[in-house]
């Protein structure tokens, strides 16, 4: 069975959250022994917008619900620093006592990694079966689980569909059309689609995104034939095609004016307004979109394939909750990882993150676009959840970042990926 199709096979529900962020305030743990006797524990994530409701918190505000005696200190963290801040305080041993971690290897606050650090307290036998099938190495390290699974998210472009319709756009089917319109959406003052061009994270999620029909459609296990050392990206066609269509894009005004410098505000912003019509973002920010404007319609979009190709995307679980080898509080946080792991804890957080409703009829919701593709398991998951080290996305996204002002070629990307390999 192939690794796209084995993902589509989910032991339980799943959620999803898209990023989330503010500021680690206080109320963190040190190194020491567990207080089994504590009812109370402190909680760390990601947000990048305060307006809407983060899925950890979510998952908190329900679990202080059901049990009024805990208290859980919310520790919200600005998306763009929550990697660097959460592994400073662990290595500092002053981390929360459970926080967001993503699943393998490929960031700086990966499951894996951290477990391989030694920074992260082995799960109960309750996180090991919400792992997706095929999706145990993202979240095992010699047979321990370090992370509760957290959603089965899509990765492609969400679409203002109300701008959209507004605007007489359809969505194309095919690279060509794609291109055309980018072309057609300029001519009328907007954008296609708005990038955060400055961040390194969301240029290499669009090149992930793009990854998707020009890599893996025709070979899913390309990251485990890398990882043999039996082709690289600079000989890979597949990945030279997609960074090129990054650069065909850019010329064809598919992003928004001043793509180089801009943040993840504008992606907010721009949705929001109307000036864009659709942005590389997970499935969950769906969600959050819609939080933010109830009056308006999104829908999530697979990247169209190039002339020829068929249509493939990417999905998985993206986001897990992990808990501090150095916790003071190991039993309450536990306590809570195994509620996160029932189908209540997975529907609580798949509501608030608008994740893939997996095994349900897609037809009348925002997913009704790639239902298909959901339906045939025509995906992978993350690419960069795989890859060795948190070097190999950064030279992506660093590298489109090269490639949006010209600082870059296609060659000079793809070799900086396979130096970062090692």
């Amino acid at each position: 069975m192939s690794q796209h199709h084995r993902s589509r096979v989910v032991r339980t529900g799943l959620v999803a959250a898209a990023a989330a962020g503010a500021l680690i305030l206080a109320g963190c743990s040190g190194a020491g022994d567990d207080n089994a006797a504590s009812t109370g524990f402190t909680l760390s994530y990601a947000v990048t917008n305060s307006a809407v409701v983060a899925p950890y918190k979510a998952l908190a505000e329900a679990y202080m619900k059901e049990n009024p005696d805990v208290k859980i200190t919310l520790n919200e963290v600005p998306n763009d620093s929550y990697g660097q801040t959460l592994t400073t305080q662990l290595n500092a041993g002053n981390a929360s006592d459970a926080f967001q971690t993503a699943p393998g290897v490929g960031q700086t606050y990966s499951t894996v990694t951290l477990a391989k650090a030694g920074l992260l307290e082995p799960l109960a036998d309750s996180a090991t079966k919400v792992i997706p099938s095929g999706s145990e190495s993202q979240f095992e390290v010699e047979g321990d689980t370090f992370g509760v699974a957290l959603g089965l998210t899509f990765v492609g472009s969400v679409l203002n569909a109300t701008t959209a319709k507004s605007a007489g756009f359809t969505y194309p089917t095919d690279w060509d059309g794609l291109i055309s319109s980018c072309k057609d959406v300029a001519a009328k003052g907007k954008s296609l689609f708005v990038l955060a061009g400055s961040m390194p994270p969301n240029t290499g999620l669009m090149a992930m995104s793009i990854s998707a029909t020009r890599v893996y459609a025709d070979d899913p296990t390309w990251n485990e034939e890398r990882a043999a050392d039996k082709t690289t990206f600079a000989s890979s066609q597949g990945w030279k095609d997609t960074l090129e269509d990054i650069v065909d894009m850019n010329k064809a005004g598919c992003f928004q004016k001043g793509v180089q410098g801009a943040g993840f505000d504008s992606i907010t912003s721009n949705m929001l307004q109307g000036s864009s019509l659709a942005a590389f973002v997970p499935s969950g920010s769906a969600s959050d979109l819609k939080q933010n404007a109830k009056d308006q319609e999104f829908q999530i979009q697979a990247i169209p394939p190039a002339a020829g190709g068929e249509a493939f995307g990417i999905a998985g679980a993206d986001y897990a909750l992990s808990i501090s080898k150095k916790s003071k509080n190991k039993a309450a946080a536990q306590k809570f990882a195994d509620w996160v792991a029932t189908a209540d804890g997975q529907k609580v957080f798949a509501d608030a993150a608008g994740s893939l409703p997996v095994g349900q009829d897609l037809s009348d919701t925002p997913f009704a676009p790639v239902a298909d593709i959901v339906d045939k398991g025509d995906f992978v998951p993350l690419p960069n959840a795989s890859w060795p080290n948190a070097a190999v996305y950064d030279a992506l996204g660093s590298g489109v970042q090269g490639l949006l002002t010209g600082q870059k070629t296609v060659d000079q990307v793809l070799a900086d990926m396979d130096k970062a390999w090692g």
